[in-house]
């Protein structure tokens, strides 16, 4: 019973907001997310396709991914979202695709890129260039990491827009070139961009919260040294995409987009071990410095999250305590070196 109530709170909590509503109500036109397979990709295709049938929208919400898992591909056709199996770097493919008003680009690899560091430009690098050139006349939301952000003292606030990219490591470099490539073509086709500088997201599967829980839960030692983060609830961070649409300009406008706290990987680790009923075990000292992202523009924009850090810790506390299933799929939030 009490798994059957954490799964109807979760639906609540990914029900699309009145915000999102209205904003669905004046983007005319389809959305296609590409890269839509991921962690974030269904959930987002979902809340674009149930947020436009609320606003009386009827538009075809299209993801495109190579779907190694046919269960995500199934789930969201059955959901209402229609769904294209490709190979973004196959040239066929790409020319395939349907011409749409507007783009979410989710694609992007990150980990395995230590030792695969050429397959990583390509992806993170060169696909964008394509991708750019093939919907020159679609609005895009370009989806990109604090990664390029160098870290920044703890009492800092984190790193603003404002802020030049000193990227740490192969990933975050590649990634500020996936950046660069966009906003080269953004000005040349005069492409509507904007470039979602996302860290970190929590569902209740994955991310920094589950894995601070899971390291509780199982008396494993909890890494200091990257002592402080910042997180926002997947639906959130998804709403957020989604309304981004209304905000691409040309030159391409950055956003960061993540939680207004700067939040404390000890504070956490004792949250659950409250919650949990067990003594967290720590190494190492925290650093005084923290890969830290500042979204208040963002919350000017589009207000505050509406799911608080204390709600999203109490509800992954108890999906943990009562086996709910998870996705193997660590952050790697403690990397200070870039080696992902």
């Amino acid at each position: 019973m009490m798994m059957q109530n954490l799964e109807l709170l979760e639906q609540k909590l990914y029900e699309p907001s009145a915000s999102l509503i209205a904003d669905m109500s004046q983007i005319d036109g389809d959305i296609m997310i590409l890269g839509a397979g991921g962690k974030m990709g269904p959930s987002m295709a979902k809340a674009a396709h149930v947020a436009s049938k609320l606003a009386g929208k009827d538009r075809r919400v299209i993801a495109v991914s190579r779907f190694s898992d046919g269960e995500s591909r199934d789930l969201l056709q059955a959901s209402g979202v229609e769904t294209i199996t490709a190979d973004l770097l196959n040239e066929d493919h790409l020319q395939s695709l349907p011409d749409v008003e507007h783009i979410i680009y989710l694609v992007g690899q990150k980990f395995g890129t230590t030792g695969k560091e050429p397959f990583t430009w390509i992806m993170n690098t060169y696909l964008p260039g394509r991708i750019a050139e093939r919907f020159k006349n679609s609005r895009m939301v370009i989806f990109s990491t604090g990664n390029v952000y160098p870290l920044s003292l703890v009492t800092a606030g984190g790193c603003s827009e404002e802020q030049s990219p000193e990227p740490i490591g192969e990933y975050g470099q590649s990634c500020l070139g996936r950046e660069r490539i966009f906003q080269f073509f953004a000005e040349k086709y005069q492409i509507p961009t904007l470039i979602y500088r996302l860290n970190y997201a929590i569902d209740l599967r994955y991310g920094v919260l589950l894995e601070i829980a899971k390291a509780v839960m199982e008396d494993k030692p909890i890494d200091l040294r990257m002592g402080n983060v910042n997180v926002i609830w997947q639906g959130d961070a998804n709403e957020i995409a989604l309304r981004s649409l209304l905000h691409c300009t040309v030159p391409a406008k950055i956003l960061n987009v993540t939680g207004p706290e700067t939040v404390s990987i000890q504070w956490l680790a004792n949250q659950f071990g409250n919650l949990l009923n067990k003594t967290p075990r720590f190494i190492n000292e925290t650093q005084p410095t923290a890969l830290l992202s500042n979204a208040s523009a963002a919350h000017q924009l589009f207000g505050y999250p509406k799911v608080t850090l204390r709600q999203m810790i109490e509800i992954t506390a108890n999906w943990l305590n009562h086996g709910g299933k998870t996705i193997e799929k660590p952050t790697h939030f403690q990397e200070r070196q870039g080696r992902f």
